[in-house]
């Protein structure tokens, strides 16, 4: 039996998500615009070109930090990472609550009536739904409580254990171990990058102290350092592979409990115990990004 793919999630969900992820687009895409125009400013600075009286660098450079100016009001006035933390945080939360319903963790355990269970299930999404902020969300048509949902649910409890073992628990593991790496990878090529291009800057300025080039080229590298900084700090390379490593870990010991579960009763605990780990580690997140004031 499979498991409940995005597509079979509840409406909410795919509400949330749609916000989240077209916020994580916008902001990333705008903040990355900013620094390399920032950079692009600090190019035009080192030339000068003139026609006539008229610098056409210097306008170059006024051009480029007025852009810079323009994104940077964007980001004030749109706010797009507001949607994309917002909207992530409403789609797990949906998400978790599904995946409980389906499997019959608690609150919505087997033990008691199925209608009971369904309308309690639909109430926390309604409360989830009003809690949202309105930039959380966009229109969706997919139902409360899906076909998928619903034959997961009328499953015995062998197979909603083996399937929440695999399409949940495993497999958000595997995402977090994946996630560990690849993040540390990227930390580690960004570091040597920003190493080697402050070697070139200072290169530069002893080149252009002895004479041997009149070009300003260390200008340029400062602004290169600063937007390499800039951007790491943004995606949090580093603090992001030491949490997604633990997260692992720690859904490794969820896994081996939840292995050992062979009633219903204990199951309904354990999945609840289960949700709440994953939730955690996308509330360390959420807290770990850096929400601009104002």
């Amino acid at each position: 039996m499979s498991g409940l793919p995005d597509g079979d999630l509840p409406g909410l969900f795919e509400a949330a998500d749609a916000a989240s992820l077209d916020g994580q687009r916008r902001y990333v895409r705008t903040v990355r615009l900013r620094l390399v125009l920032a950079v692009l400013a600090a190019v035009f600075g080192v030339f000068s070109w003139t026609v006539g009286r008229i610098d056409l660098a210097a306008i170059g450079t006024a051009i480029a930090l007025a852009a810079v100016t323009v994104t940077e009001v964007n980001l004030k006035s749109t706010r797009p990472e507001d949607r994309w933390y917002d909207g992530r945080a409403l789609a797990e939360s949906a998400k978790s609550l599904a995946w409980k319903f389906s499997v019959g963790g608690a609150p919505f355990g087997k033990a008691g009536p199925e209608d009971a269970a369904e309308r309690g299930f639909i109430e926390q999404l309604g409360s989830l739904l009003e809690e949202a902020p309105t930039t959380a969300i966009t229109p969706s048509k997919r139902p409360v409580v899906t076909d998928a949902m619903r034959a997961l649910r009328a499953a015995d409890l062998a197979t909603r254990k083996e399937v929440y073992l695999r399409e949940r628990i495993v497999d958000q593991q595997d995402w977090y171990a994946g996630k560990a790496r690849r993040n540390e990878r990227q930390a580690g090529w960004w570091r040597t990058s920003l190493l080697t291009i402050e070697v070139a800057g200072i290169c530069a300025a002893l080149a252009r102290a002895v004479g041997a080039v009149r070009i300003d080229l260390a200008g340029v590298v400062a602004a290169v350092i600063a937007a390499g900084t800039a951007w790491m700090s943004l995606r949090q390379l580093s603090t992001l592979a030491r949490a997604y490593t633990f997260a692992a870990n720690e859904l490794g010991i969820v896994r081996g409990r939840l292995e050992l579960v062979d009633e219903e009763e204990a199951w309904s605990a354990e999945v609840a115990d289960a949700e709440d780990a994953v939730s955690r580690e996308h509330t360390m997140w959420r807290a770990s990004r850096t929400r601009p004031s104002g």
